[in-house]
């Protein structure tokens, strides 16, 4: 049976997690899996301290005490992830969920979530881990990983949670935008939802007659606008959803190799570094 997967950690985002992954799942009709993975962690790494290369009586003693600290350690983390969960779990209630599974591993965050999305018709992660979740200038490393790896659409949630009311749709056209449009007019995601659908680094005949495309794709009793700017998607769209309240933006998520994005960088990657709103990726 379809869900929505929800990962949660102990940063600030989780509440916001928790929020949107109970409006996707009242949308769709579908039951929510709450997701916590205790990561892996090397012992000397984790304590920081290199003495374990100093002699083997000493790395003998170190070890010992190392292992027993690891254990200790994880046995907290296992405990503090039950509490996140149950504490998940009862935000979901509160939201009028009722149909909630709770799933605590250990292991690889990422290789978690791409293993559970089989079932998944959305995966809704925060925008940051703990750690660098005031981090502003930057966003988590496993989000692109889950979004360049996962069939799924990828809800990346904003750090407070606000009932979306308006779509803005960043459309160029892509496979991966075509896609995102697709969703957009036929999931009952985006029912009743106005939409405004933005192309950036637009000014020609044939963009029109995209966006004319695109738009003809609703239904006739869906509001729909469509803005077309010169300026470079970075500047365009964060604009246009800073001026839409409670809005949440669509986007065809890494249309480039890893590669060409080491040269000329990554739209996708600045869109959910700079808006403030929630951003779902569709491959």
């Amino acid at each position: 049976m379809e869900n929505v997967l929800a990962a949660i950690d102990a940063s600030a985002y989780a509440t916001s997690v928790c929020g949107y992954a109970g409006w996707a799942a009242k949308r769709l009709s579908l039951p929510v899996e709450l997701l916590h993975v205790v990561q892996r962690q090397d012992a000397i790494t984790a304590r920081k301290d290199l003495s374990g290369a100093i002699g083997l009586g000493v790395k003998s003693d170190l070890m010992e005490e190392l292992v027993r600290l690891s254990e200790e350690g994880s046995r907290t983390e296992i405990e503090k992830g039950r509490v996140m969960l149950k504490a998940g779990e009862q935000l979901l209630r509160e939201s009028g969920i009722t149909d909630i599974s709770t799933l605590h591993r250990h292991g690889g965050v990422v290789e978690t979530i791409l293993e559970r999305e089989d079932h998944a018709r959305v995966v809704v992660m925060g925008k940051r881990g703990v750690g660098h979740e005031y981090a502003s200038d930057h966003i988590g490393s496993m989000i692109e990983r889950v979004v360049r790896s996962s069939e799924k659409p990828v809800l990346v949630a904003s750090r407070e949670y606000a009932e979306p009311e308006h779509v803005v749709f960043a459309y160029d056209a892509s496979p991966a935008a075509e896609r995102a449009l697709e969703r957009l007019a036929n999931s009952p995601l985006f029912d009743g939802l106005p939409v405004t659908i933005v192309m950036a680094e637009a000014d020609g005949e044939a963009q029109r007659e995209m966006l004319t495309r695109a738009e003809a794709g609703f239904a006739s009793d869906h509001p729909v606008t469509v803005v077309m700017e010169r300026d470079k998607a970075e500047k365009v769209i964060p604009g246009v959803v800073a001026a839409t309240e409670h809005s949440l933006l669509l986007m065809g998520a890494y249309g480039h190799s890893p590669i060409r994005r080491m040269i000329v960088g990554s739209t996708t990657t600045e869109m959910v570094r700079t808006v403030k709103a929630p951003v779902l990726m569709v491959r």
